[in-house]
């Protein structure tokens, strides 16, 4: 098999060598936990996405606390450990942790975390904590994208599961230069996919890796070299119930090893997990749908220190 020298970006579906497979990429650790934020600042303010329009000024917040709690739990029984972040006063859209930053196990061992730029103005105060965070837990915190570019961490990078190889969307709320940076960091090839439906405006909202040779993937959130590109680096595609994307952000769920946590409303799309997944936890996370995210928008990955 021809290997793919990292740092690099592919693009297309050309850029891939014929015998391409992902198996021969290094195995890569699964994350150990996640990094919660409570929602006491949780709400609508303004239409970043279309989920939120006619949401404005919507939640409740004692039950949007209820659904955290659950969702705290069953990150709990899947066996991650949770750890908290303080929310700031103001900052409404914080409790979408996988925003702020992108986590990740660099090629030297060491867990990284590199630093976000968030697209909206109003979120941008969010970053600052969760550096001081990382930093003060002995994390390697990078600051490598330009000024005036946008990077939404996780929302727009999954990691393929057991390889260094990371999926990377952009078009809503990410710039594609970024996904050059992604690469440098981390020592991992990049397979860059554009998004061409704003209500998957992240690429966690439209793809959610099962494990090493499956994915749940929503078809009309990517062009014809990204879906093509997907086909490439697993080996079965299972298309989202178009219904269960958009309303339930089904493909937004969170999948370790052995358990996915999805929310309640999917039950289409949870029921195809349980052919995969040996344990489907589902929880409800119907406040935060009307901000357009759910359970892996609420999460950040967590992952052991460096042996």
């Amino acid at each position: 098999m021809t290997a793919l020298p990292p740092p690099s970006v592919i693009s297309r579906r050309s850029d891939l060598p014929d015998d391409f497979d992902v198996a021969t990429l290094p195995a890569a650790p699964a994350p150990d936990g996640v990094l919660l934020c409570a929602p006491d600042e949780f709400d609508i303010v303004d239409v970043k996405n279309p989920h939120m329009a006619e949401h404005v000024g919507s939640v409740d917040r004692e039950l949007a606390t209820e659904q955290w709690d659950a969702l705290k739990r069953a990150f709990t029984d899947a066996g991650l450990r949770v750890e908290v972040i303080p929310p700031l006063p103001g900052c409404e859209d914080m409790v979408f942790t996988a925003n702020q930053t992108l986590t990740g196990v660099a090629a030297d061992g060491r867990p990284t975390t590199l630093i976000g730029r968030m697209r909206h103005a109003s979120r941008q105060r969010e970053v600052a904590a969760f550096v001081d965070w990382f930093a003060g837990r002995g994390w390697h915190v990078v600051d490598m994208l330009p000024e005036g570019g946008a990077f939404e961490g996780a929302g727009d990078v999954v990691w393929h599961p057991g390889r260094q190889l990371a999926w990377a969307g952009h078009g809503f709320r990410s710039d594609v230069g970024s996904h050059g940076v992604v690469s440098a960091v981390f020592g991992v090839p990049v397979i860059s996919l554009a998004l061409r439906d704003e209500r998957f405006y992240h690429l966690d909202t439209c793809l959610c890796p099962l494990d090493e040779r499956r994915a749940l993937a929503v078809r009309d959130a990517f062009d014809d070299d990204g879906w093509a590109l997907l086909g490439v680096g697993f080996e079965e595609l299972i298309e989202c119930d178009p219904g269960e994307a958009e309303f339930a952000l089904a493909c937004n769920a969170a999948v370790v090893p052995g358990t996915a946590v999805i929310d309640r409303r999917a039950a289409q799309t949870a029921a195809a997990l349980r052919r995969h997944v040996a344990n489907v936890i589902s929880v409800d996370t119907g406040e935060f749908l009307k901000s357009g995210g759910s359970v892996f928008c609420l999460k950040q990955w967590l992952y052991p220190p460096a042996r």
